[in-house]
């Protein structure tokens, strides 16, 4: 497989995948699309809050994994095996974070605001 189809099949469908979470977030709490975490799914305003907050890192970050895996199928001299997957990996890893960071400083364990 060319180290270009790979980077399109595996950051290129994250990337994809960050635009479709971006354009059509989830309108209600629901089990099968969005962030669903327990503390996201408290409550709409957590919800929203955490929806909004992943899909703009996710985007973010996906968008980044994406340049860097085609930057480095363009200069690699052998054939691509796990790297691409580590900047999936990473995106994904990195927007959690994020997420979960930006919901504990905006909300107690109730659900109330902070801010």
């Amino acid at each position: 497989m060319s180290a270009f189809i790979y980077v399109l099949t595996t950051n290129g469908v994250l990337f994809l995948i960050s635009i479709i979470f971006w354009k059509f977030p989830p309108k209600k709490i629901n089990r099968l699309y969005g962030y669903r975490t327990p503390k996201a799914m408290q409550n709409e305003d957590i919800w929203h809050f955490a929806n909004t907050t992943f899909n703009l890192a996710f985007l973010k970050y996906s968008g980044i994994s994406f340049v860097f895996a085609l930057l480095l199928a363009s200069i690699s001299a052998t054939e691509l095996t796990w790297q691409p997957m580590v900047f999936v990996a990473l995106a994904i890893l990195v927007s959690l974070i994020k997420t979960e960071r930006a919901i504990n400083e905006n909300f107690n364990d109730e659900g109330k605001r902070i801010k």
